[in-house]
């Protein structure tokens, strides 16, 4: 009934443009229900598909009607940045969330947060945008960056310090 196109794995929502019968156009989203995409529920069984316009009115639409369904063109989502690019201000504990000398124990509950949060296994069955995929990744490095450093200085601190142990009477 309708051919499978570059906007077939959209998952929620979809802006586009459809010709009824007798040529009129109508812009706006198709509503798709969850876990189902474009093509799946304009082949499915239904008879009518959801679709809102642009000014927020629903209404059902006879799949019987539909002449045409183009996705629409929109706007590029701008580029997410993650702030990895600028060293000089790449801030450790501003990333994790925690004071800037917090302790041990605080860097790593809020590197486990979100570290937990961004992993990229979390989001692997999500159908998401090229660009959220990127977002996410750049953002689980930036948290491991962040907790590397922090880490690397607890550990500094610590050799600097006093020994952990030490045997009683030994070297006086």
């Amino acid at each position: 009934m309708f051919e499978r196109g570059s906007g077939d794995r959209a998952v929620g929502p979809v802006a586009v443009e459809i010709t009824l019968e007798g040529q009129q156009r109508l812009r706006g989203k198709l509503v798709l229900p969850p876990g189902r995409v474009l093509t799946e529920v304009l082949n499915g069984s239904s008879i009518f598909v959801e679709f809102q316009l642009l000014d927020g009115e629903r209404m059902f639409i006879a799949k019987a009607a539909l002449q045409c369904v183009k996705p629409l063109t929109l706007q590029p989502v701008p580029k997410l940045t993650t702030g990895n690019g600028d060293a000089a201000g790449f801030d450790p504990a501003g990333i994790l969330g925690v004071a800037p000398g917090a302790s041990r124990e605080e860097v790593r509950e809020a590197y486990l947060l979100l570290a937990k949060m961004y992993h990229p296994d979390r989001y692997a069955a999500a159908e998401l945008p090229p660009e959220v995929r990127d977002y996410l990744a750049a953002m689980a490095r930036r948290v491991n960056a962040a907790y590397d450093a922090l880490h690397g200085l607890h550990q500094h601190r610590a050799a600097k310090e006093e020994p952990i142990f030490t045997k009683a009477g030994y070297g006086q």
